[in-house]
């Protein structure tokens, strides 16, 4: 390179091609030059908030990934990151200049055009998700974005209190998560200190120096024992590199925050990390140190022989320690420990030609999964939340009876298992056998446990997994089916209600003229006659109003034959688009009607329900109804119980309605004196007969003085 040359080039450009230089060609070096040209030119007159010139925040986040040992066209796109939405330098330039690979990544990297969101979680959530399908098409986005973002964080001093607060939140919240999902512990660590210092900037402070004057106190007992292991992995001739670990503001504080213990009880650690050359030697070097201080039980964990998710392997052992307080020892060779700090930009492969790093393969699995995920669901604030949940760093470990490995996040339950396995599976699952026992899918995993799932062809999802289920993937594909189930149960519903409708008017739906339907559908703007009548039954258009429409013209000669109106008939089935009056709780064999509320659909009351004339002052919404011969499900009822005021009563009455057969689900008191009280228990029941089953059994008991259906 020419002296001429050179002198136009700023130092933080030649500090960035000094590093390059170090693993990259020459030629390839030079284009990163002209793409810094490039850049500077499409920047020129820009500044950051600091006031420096914009080019130098592009040419920091490339260092930060030539530290990584990127390759050129990463470092060209993160050079040109902002180029597509800051300048006027067209993507075409791009192209033509430095190829197309460089294109996409710059454009997957470029955030969302100025679009008006409802708030600020909808443009976030949107960007996330653009964010998410480009990281599928490659990798290296996902990486250009993380150290956009840690660039960001550790020049964040220059933005106003509010701005460093959301960026903050959002780092700690996505960004910091992502990169401990794909292994990159060292930016993780970064990115958690830095949206710390930055949302609690007085907490962070008082934890910094409270963790200083701990290591400064605890040097000479630190420095005996790393000495100590050194000596026994000396003696046992395992080459080995000791060093002692410290815990960060953000990891002390979290620890503090989510465990509920003081500083001390966080800090009453002794960490240690030992690197050794070869996998086998990683078990040596156990032995020997457990020869040294004594384990505590129970607290060994294995990631060499069962890695994390995103690809972390180490020996994680805690020894009883000569001081008073546990050491903490990791143990790993020096190929994992460059994994565990740089997971998937270790050992950067991306031609699919070469193999790729075990984290790179399993965050490629990982991302395949959330494109699958995002796909299925409408809303981007939604699909965020869901996300949040698989970021969460802590798994559980699961066998299949075959002995294949799943990992599922924390508190997993054997519904989400089912899910995981095959969404057929998790859609028709009945029960599991956990270790060989029966277990009820709500059954919390714990790891090592060899988890079966049984299905019924029959089964099928109902709401109340969601509360089950703690995964993503769980989650979407339950509530997708219930949307299916209830798009079904809506239709079949809508179907019997415009029938009802149209009987009225003297016609039935067959008799409309296809142009008649078809002109009122196109006016309504639905594709399909089922979008209508889906629509009928979750209460946004009028059954009666729509048979009015459709019936203009047609001969009304039986119609005053046909104007008594038939009843809907319910078999309690259709729970996805009815629901039950809180206010009078229907029980199969009531008198009944139903009021469309409209986006909930039909809700059914009790034909002497305590709100019955308000609602028939809407009398277009009430919808004429009665039970089907054939009626399924538990329904909730309110009991109200007069009993005596004694010990021992409560146990009595849930007895009494537990020999019927009925679940209970709530109790409360409502009133009380010297002499009785008064007890509210909801129960549930099949059907009206089974209710006077219950309380025949209640009033035999000898401490009731009355049953009463609440309200009466």
């Amino acid at each position: 390179m020419s002296t001429a040359l050179q002198e136009t080039v700023p130092a933080d450009v030649l500090a960035l091609e000094q590093r390059l230089s170090a693993y990259l060609p020459a030629e390839q070096v030079e284009r990163v030059r002209e793409a810094y040209f490039t850049g500077a030119r499409a920047h020129a007159g820009q500044t950051r908030k600091s006031g420096e010139p914009y080019i130098t925040h592009p040419v920091a986040v490339a260092t930060i990934l030539a530290d990584l040992g990127m390759d050129t066209e990463t470092i060209i796109a993160a050079i040109l990151h902002d180029t597509l939405e800051d300048t006027p330098l067209p993507r075409a330039e791009i192209e033509s200049t430095f190829g197309s690979t460089v294109a996409e990544l710059v454009d997957g990297v470029t955030k969302l055009d100025k679009v008006k969101f409802r708030n600020q979680q909808d443009a976030a959530a949107e960007s996330f998700r653009k964010m998410l399908l480009a990281m599928a098409r490659d990798l290296r986005v996902i990486l250009i974005k993380l150290a956009d973002r840690l660039h960001n964080m550790r020049t964040l001093g220059s933005m106003a209190p509010a701005s460093r607060r959301r960026i903050a939140r959002e780092t700690l919240d996505i960004y910091a998560p992502i990169a401990q999902r794909l292994g990159m512990n060292k930016f993780r660590s970064e990115l958690q200190d830095l949206g710390f210092r930055a949302l609690y900037p007085d907490r962070y402070r008082i934890v910094s120096e409270r963790i200083k004057s701990v290591l400064g106190n605890r040097r000479e007992a630190m420095g005996k024992i790393e000495a100590a292991l050194a000596a026994r992995l000396v003696a046992e001739h395992v080459p080995s590199r000791v060093m002692s670990r410290i815990k960060t503001p953000y990891s002390t504080y979290s620890k503090m925050h989510k465990e509920h213990k003081t500083f001390n009880q966080v800090m009453d650690v002794y960490g240690f990390r030992v690197i050794v050359e070869e996998t086998m030697q990683c078990y040596h070097a156990l032995g020997a140190i457990h020869s040294l201080f004594k384990p505590l039980d129970g607290r060994f964990r294995d990631f060499i022989a069962i890695p994390k998710a995103n690809g972390y392997q180490s020996l994680h052992t805690v020894l009883f320690g000569p001081f008073g307080a546990p050491i903490e020892i990791q143990i790993r060779t020096a190929e994992m420990d460059q994994a565990a700090e740089r997971g998937v930009a270790a050992h950067w492969v991306y031609k699919t030609a070469e193999p790729a790093n075990a984290a790179q393969s399993r965050a490629r699995d990982w991302i395949a999964g959330l494109v699958e995920t995002q796909a299925r669901e409408a809303s981007s604030a939604e699909f965020l939340e869901n996300v949040k949940v698989d970021l969460f760093p802590d798994e559980v470990y699961l066998f299949s009876p075959k002995g294949k490995i799943f990992s599922l996040p924390r508190n997993s339950t054997a519904l989400d298992y089912a899910y995981f396995v095959h969404t057929d599976v998790g859609n028709h699952a009945v029960a599991a056998r956990v270790d060989r026992k029966l277990a009820p899918l709500r059954t919390r995993l714990n790891s090592g446990e060899t988890v079966e799932i049984i299905t019924a062809p029959s089964a099928q999802p109902h709401p109340q997994w969601l509360e089950w289920v703690v995964s993503a993937r769980a989650r979407v594909a339950i509530r997708n089916n219930l949307k299916h189930l209830q798009h079904e149960d809506a239709v079949e519903l809508g179907h019997r209600m415009l029938d009802r409708a149209l009987e009225a008017q003297g016609v039935t739906l067959d008799a409309i003229p296809l142009k008649t339907l078809d002109r009122y559908l196109a006016d309504a703007k639905f594709k399909r006659l089922e979008e209508l009548l889906a629509d009928i039954a979750l209460g946004n258009r009028m059954p009666d109003q729509v048979a009015t429409v459709l019936a203009e013209g047609h001969s009304r000669v039986e119609k005053a034959r046909r104007r008594t109106q038939e009843k809907v008939l319910i078999t309690g089935s259709e729970r996805g688009v009815l629901s039950f009056g809180q206010c009078c709780n229907p029980v199969p064999g009531d008198e009944i009607f139903g009021y469309l509320s409209q986006g909930k659909g039909v809700v059914v009351h009790r034909l002497d329900c305590p709100n019955a004339a308000e609602y028939r002052k809407t009398p277009e919404r009430i919808i004429a109804m009665g039970w089907d011969s054939e009626v399924t499900g538990d329904y909730r009822v309110r009991l109200r119980i007069v009993v005596e005021n004694k010990p021992g009563v409560l146990a009595t009455i849930a007895a009494a309605i537990a020999d019927g057969q009925s679940n209970i689900e709530n109790v409360e008191y409502q009133e009380r004196d010297l002499n009785t009280s008064t007890l509210m228990f909801t129960i549930e029941v099949r059907d009206r007969r089974h209710l006077e089953e219950v309380m025949n059994r209640v009033r035999r008991a000898n401490v009731v003085h009355g049953v009463y259906r609440y309200p009466v």
